[in-house]
């Protein structure tokens, strides 16, 4: 492995991060350790744990994850491991008056404490309290719940910074939003391909002519800016896109003049698209070293048309599809093991710059 030092140093000028750390087991073990298991991260939609005995599942990264509202209000998550045999204690999203795993029947209370186990009685010594299942933070931000599995992580809050302000500056309510739609999606790419493939919209004029003809994606009049662990894009409309007749994707005409497009270290991404209030949150999730998945919710004010919905839907489904061929060829041409580091145009591509920092810090030692 190259040496940290001569590494930082290299992407302070430019480079990229090497092409070995995007096919390399080793690195995605020392992501899993160093990265997923320390950051908050999108677990779902607050509407699925309202009430008491409300519970979804998801995960933080590789981490299995249940959040679920306690009978005495509150909001908490687990690791979704039984501390029996580790058989994922339960699936999906529901109701329950506990949490009982499928293997052995070892059964959880709402507040993560271990309620039964079959035959323990028969076990001297055998001691329930020890094995109540593993904490995680989870906090909420508007209809968006956040997990983080490090117990001792500080607040949301921090990890968030100026990005709830930035969000209500585009004219955006979360409070109006409801849930319309999710996507689920496959790409063949690590991980970081995908987030860093988000972070520049240098390849949109190349590669997304529907995006294009609705933002401008001129350097001058799209803005990039980062901050903390939130890394940011803003597109304005072009005049063109609301001319009658127009030949973009999608009327951009609404509430939301200005197109926001945030990353959350280290998966997280928050889109708000010009027209009426829409917003979509997507989360990558690494699946090994060359392989990805994710999702998409999509979330509209009550009073958006279908119709209206439906086609910023296809509008940012396009995009994707575009993504898709484009990082899946990245992950192509890195693994090959041809270009060892390649370099990155600062004046366009400085969020990927900014974003493989914060991998180098997380992996490399201090």
């Amino acid at each position: 492995m190259i040496d940290a030092a001569d590494l930082r140093e290299s992407l302070e000028r430019g480079a990229t991060l090497p092409a070995d750390w995007y096919a390399d087991p080793a690195v995605l073990r020392l992501e899993h350790e160093r990265v997923f298991t320390r950051a908050w991260q999108y677990a779902g939609r607050l509407e699925l744990a309202r009430e008491p005995g409300d519970f979804f599942t998801c995960s933080a990264g590789h981490v299995p994850v249940v959040v679920v509202r306690g009978r005495d209000g509150e909001l908490r998550g687990f690791v979704n491991v039984c501390r029996h045999r580790g058989h994922i204690v339960t699936d999906g999203a529901g109701h329950r008056e506990t949490l009982q795993c499928r293997y052995h029947a070892w059964t959880y209370d709402l507040d993560g404490s271990l309620r039964a186990a079959p035959r323990s009685e028969r076990e001297p010594g055998f001691d329930p309290s020890a094995f109540s299942l593993l904490p995680v933070r989870v906090e909420s931000w508007g209809p968006l719940v956040f997990v983080n599995p490090d117990p001792d992580a500080g607040p949301l809050a921090d990890a968030l910074g100026d990005l709830p302000a930035l969000v209500a500056e585009s004219g955006l309510d979360l409070a109006r939003l409801r849930f319309r739609e999710r996507v689920d999606w496959e790409v063949k790419a690590n991980w970081k391909i995908a987030i860093e493939n988000y972070l520049e919209c240098y390849h949109c004029p190349v590669a997304h002519p529907g995006f294009s003809k609705v933002i401008d994606v001129d350097p001058d009049a799209y803005l990039l800016r980062a901050d903390g662990l939130v890394s940011s894009q803003y597109g304005t409309p072009r005049e063109s896109a609301f001319a009658d007749g127009s030949k973009a994707p999608y009327d951009p005409r609404g509430e939301v003049e200005q197109a926001q497009y945030h990353l959350l270290w280290p998966n997280f991404t928050l889109n708000i698209e010009a027209g009426p209030g829409n917003m979509s949150a997507d989360v990558t999730l690494p699946t090994g070293t060359d392989r990805s998945l994710g999702f998409t919710e999509y979330f509209f004010y009550e009073d958006v048309p279908d119709e209206t919905a439906q086609a910023i839907m296809e509008f940012a489904n396009q995009v994707g599809l575009e993504d898709s061929a484009l990082v899946e060829s990245v992950q192509r041409g890195l693994s090959s093991g041809m270009v060892p580091q390649g370099r990155l145009l600062l004046s366009s591509e400085h969020l990927i710059q900014h974003f493989q920092r914060l991998v180098a810090d997380a992996l490399l030692p201090a």
